[in-house]
């Protein structure tokens, strides 16, 4: 586990980047762009959740789906001294001179006869938009799609939308492929603090509650955001789900949770316990 410390690195005056969940800059290290995300700060206001594991859950999603072998942003954990010396998950830039990147809200919006407008979430609407947009091949962007709802329920990711997924452009030639998957901070429930992990660690029913009811996708269905554990044992679930079950289970049941916890630095005993704990039975319950 080695220790890197970013607050030397050059920053990058010219490049900034959108998201409500803390700062980010970006930074030269070794010689190529990384994004910098910082931990929200921490409010005094009541009823506002603090996201101060986003950082770990960031680089825990991030590097699950590399194990898994999609195509995902690289991250690396290390710390920032500006005041105060704080966690920050270091993203690679995947975007390079010439290639840009377009979210799926950027495409929803090109098929002009879709039933929402860009940040419309219901499966049925994203569906016949993979099908109707003319970047990549449908069939291609499906099996995207569908892959990365089998590992977002494994990660319990909350916020899968259509503006943290989508395509690169090369701008000369006007050819498009898929981004790697990227922005993974809001899965492995990132407002835990210390006290709901211990709870969850400790009650049965803490733990179940975060795994059965909550948290649900962002993807909705008749109007309802959908239950990842009811999506995935429904008897009728989707073809291009269950193809993306078939290929992922096998290297899901492979994963080695502990090993992934522990080579990552600056965790806590607690966090350490409950994270093996979360993912293990995430994966007992979802996949089984």
């Amino acid at each position: 586990m080695t220790a890197i410390d970013f607050t030397s690195c050059p920053r990058i005056p010219v490049r900034a980047y959108n998201g409500a969940n803390g700062k980010k800059v970006a930074v030269l290290f070794q010689g190529e762009p990384w994004i910098l995300k910082f931990p929200p700060n921490v409010t005094s206001r009541p009823n506002e959740q603090s996201y101060s594991n986003s950082c770990f859950s960031e680089h825990f999603g991030s590097s699950i789906y590399r194990l898994l072998g999609i195509p995902c942003q690289e991250t690396i954990l290390g710390t920032f001294v500006n005041g105060k010396n704080k966690i920050v998950c270091a993203c690679k830039d995947f975007t390079r001179p010439g290639v840009r990147l377009y979210d799926f809200c950027s495409i929803k919006n090109t098929v002009i006869d879709s039933e929402t407008g860009g940040t419309g979430t219901e499966l049925s609407d994203i569906l016949e938009t993979i099908e109707r947009q003319a970047f990549v091949d449908p069939i291609i962007v499906s099996e995207r799609f569908w892959q990365m709802f089998v590992v977002d329920a494994l990660l319990g990711n909350f916020d899968r939308h259509n503006g943290n997924w989508g395509f690169l452009v090369e701008e000369d030639t006007q050819s498009s492929s898929l981004a790697p998957v990227f922005d993974n901070g809001s899965c492995l429930l990132p407002q835990a603090d210390d006290s709901i992990m211990q709870r969850c660690l400790e009650n049965e029913d803490e733990m179940n509650a975060r795994i059965y009811t909550f948290p649900t996708s962002m993807i909705k269905q008749a109007g309802k955001k959908i239950n990842y554990f009811d999506f995935l044992h429904a008897l009728d679930m989707p073809q291009g789900l269950r193809m993306a079950l078939d290929q992922l289970f096998p290297r899901i049941q492979a994963l080695d949770f502990t090993a992934l916890v522990d080579s990552t630095p600056y965790l806590t005993p607690l966090q350490r316990q409950f994270y093996i704990e979360y993912l293990t039975r995430r994966c007992q319950i979802m996949f089984h």
